[in-house]
């Protein structure tokens, strides 16, 4: 399955880019699951999304949480929790 990953705010900065194309193994499906296979990529991926922070993910520009599933073509954006004030 090919979807296109945006990093936004302090994650861009961390991995250096804001956006990529990938091709995901059949058995990612869902945001925790991408989260995961995200985290084998290295140290520095790990801490991004192994669970130690909290980050939010959006598909198709909306909010979903770590269980939503994803389709092919879809947009899946990654950023830091947002505060107000």
């Amino acid at each position: 399955m090919n979807i296109t990953i945006l990093y936004f705010a302090r994650i861009k900065e961390v991995v250096n880019y804001s956006s990529e194309q990938v091709s995901l193994p059949d058995e990612v499906e869902t945001i925790i699951a991408l989260k995961s296979w995200l985290s084998n990529r290295g140290e520095t991926w790990q801490k991004l999304f192994s669970g130690s922070g909290v980050v939010r993910a959006a598909i198709n520009h909306e909010l979903v949480d770590d269980m939503a599933t994803f389709d092919e073509g879809d947009e899946v954006a990654f950023f830091p929790p947002v505060t107000g004030g």
